[in-house]
């Protein structure tokens, strides 16, 4: 009987020590360090380069790419001893964090004017900044109007939107773009951005290569439009559409989470084109490269009316020295930005709601990754 019961002890404490360990596998970290348990390094690519890459890299600029940016980073870390820190700041802040010399690289949804440029020469010892064209992406415009699923504006509508010309949902230039719709007596509650930024730069060039006689102004980083309200940053404007019946906003198509609406455009083609991947990915392919030397700039055809091809786009850009990088960071930034420009680092964007540089553009950014020094 004794022996019986000193049995039954053992078989106990041998099952309670199995169910712990369980536990602590289904609670704790797995032993790539990940608190969620998730198998980080299984999911990252194989073929990730990493050179001799350590340590920290610091970084800022465009929030409308933090998204992407978020997946590479997951990737990357996972494969190579970096620590990414993205900001998300705002294209105008990584760009002045970039000339000031604070970050080695900065993200920016406009390429670098000449005064910037100037600027950057004092940090890239014998070079300069230039801009590598690394994601696409639609500018979505999103709504919030109670039982309007569907909404139809073209860019001189939306211009007026934006500059306090068209204040009510029920305004007949809407109706008449939406006629199966039923807009409500409902005032517009128009969001833009707070933050010097380049999707408010590349949505007011769309509207200014398209709609000039309703949108006068120059355009730019900062918002010039009259009215309106604001909010920081893409998540900024995102949430107040979010919560805000009649608001309407512009953000990157990624933030268009959580039951926000999207705008299709009329832009002329045989039918309205929906903010999406493919569509924006078939205007950039539109673009041409403008930069000298090994700066990467593009020009992109706003004023497109190919079918399918959704005009509201932006490209977000990588700033980096061409020569004179720091030497403590430049292995670190060369091997992160040969992981975003390559195959499977494109194929990500896709997956994240991002529109992947067409290949005759990313396969000059590989080129001149490479040649970073």
């Amino acid at each position: 009987m004794k022996l019986q019961r000193m049995n039954r002890r053992a078989l106990a404490l041998g099952a309670l020590a199995v169910s712990g360990a369980l536990a602590l596998t289904a609670c704790g970290s797995d032993e790539t360090g990940n608190p969620d348990g998730g198998s980080s390094n299984a999911a990252a690519p194989s073929n990730i380069k990493c050179d001799d890459a350590s340590g920290q890299v610091l970084s800022d600029g465009s929030s409308a790419q933090k998204n992407a940016v978020d997946a590479w980073v997951k990737q990357f870390s996972a494969a190579c001893q970096v620590e990414i820190n993205y900001k998300a700041g705002g294209s105008g802040a990584g760009v002045t964090a970039f000339t000031q010399g604070q970050v080695p690289w900065a993200g920016s949804d406009s390429a670098l004017k000449p005064d910037e440029v100037a600027a950057s020469k004092k940090i890239c010892s014998g070079g300069q900044g230039i801009d590598l064209p690394m994601v696409g992406g639609p500018i979505a415009v999103g709504y919030n109007v109670p039982g309007v699923d569907k909404l139809v504006l073209d860019s001189a509508t939306i211009a007026k939107i934006f500059d306090s010309k068209i204040t009510n949902w029920n305004d007949p230039a809407i109706a008449k773009l939406n006629p199966d719709a039923k807009l409500p007596n409902l005032k517009i509650q128009a969001f833009h951005r707070s933050d010097e930024s380049g999707t408010t730069d590349n949505f007011t060039k769309y509207l200014i290569a398209t709609a000039k006689k309703d949108f006068p102004y120059e355009g730019g980083k900062a918002w010039q439009a009259k009215g309106g309200q604001s909010a920081p940053q893409s998540s900024g404007v995102a949430a107040q559409v979010k919560q805000t019946a009649g608001a309407i906003g512009y953000f990157e198509l990624s933030y268009a989470k959580d039951g926000i609406k999207t705008v299709a455009i009329d832009t002329g083609a045989d039918k309205p084109v929906d903010a999406t991947v493919e569509n924006a990915t078939k205007a950039i392919s539109e673009a041409k490269v403008v930069g000298t030397g090994k700066d990467l700039a593009l020009e992109l055809n706003y004023g497109t009316k190919a079918d399918g091809a959704y005009p509201m786009v932006l490209v977000t850009y990588e700033i980096v020295c061409d020569k004179g990088n720091k030497k403590e960071t430049l292995p670190a930034v060369k091997a992160f930005l040969r992981y975003a420009a390559s195959e499977d680092g494109q194929k990500i964007l896709a997956e994240n709601d991002y529109a992947p540089m067409p290949e005759e553009i990313i396969t000059k950014v590989r080129t001149t990754v490479e040649s970073l020094s």
